[in-house]
């Protein structure tokens, strides 16, 4: 994997490009007035975008010629499909989200549910559904070594539940199962806003966030 890559990235900036391995290529870019994070993978003449948060322009222009084939949005909040009808229409891509979060995303022309998959060029990504910060939220790993994990996931703790108890167990409790509990150390993540961490940065950590309750 590419040694350069620090995953910071800021609206109208350059994007971040990451070697992933076996021909699959990460580029990241920041859109929108909430620097929401856009993630598109690249493989075998494929292309796949995680949430079409933004900006559509500079999704387009970084679509290039190449095409889109799939367009996942990681979750129904607003600021992470404002871009996704155009991008869309203009690219004739797939779209997809999770079935409990689709009914208030523009554009779904295919639900997802836990331990389903969606490949690009040959690879594999697995749904892994994680609830909390909205019903239908949900994570993509790739062989367990990089994860898209949305707004359910950053550094310094689990996405917003604005305040209520029983969302905020139920997102801790399946980030800790499903991604803490199923992958190691070295496992990198790319969150919906910001920068990126590993699970091994955070992992020490967990014990106060179930503290603090948020």
């Amino acid at each position: 994997m590419s040694t350069d890559y620090t995953g910071d990235v800021v609206r109208g900036g350059e994007p971040a490009v990451r070697d992933l391995g076996g021909g699959l290529t990460l580029t990241k870019v920041s859109v929108g007035p909430m620097d929401n994070n856009a993630y598109l993978l690249s493989a075998g003449g494929e292309q796949l975008l995680v949430d079409a948060a933004n900006d559509a322009g500079t999704l387009l222009d970084l679509i290039g010629p190449a095409g889109l084939r799939t367009v996942v949005t990681t979750h129904r909040h607003g600021d992470h499909w404002q871009a996704l009808a155009e991008v869309v229409k203009v690219t004739g891509a797939e779209s997809l989200a999770h079935t409990d979060d689709a009914a208030e995303i523009p554009v779904v022309t295919r639900s997802l549910t836990d331990g389903d998959t969606v490949e690009v060029g040959g690879h594999v990504l697995d749904v892994i559904h994680v609830v909390g910060h909205t019903p239908g939220s949900i994570v993509l790993s790739y062989r367990g070594e990089h994860l898209f994990t949305g707004d359910s996931l950053f550094p310094g703790g689990v996405g917003n539940t604005r305040g209520v108890k029983e969302n905020f167990e139920s997102l801790l409790g399946d980030v800790e199962s499903k991604l803490f509990g199923r992958f190691g150390d070295a496992t990198w993540f790319y969150p919906g806003h910001g920068k990126d961490s590993t699970l091994g940065a955070e992992r020490p950590s967990l014990p106060d966030w179930r503290a603090r309750g948020w």
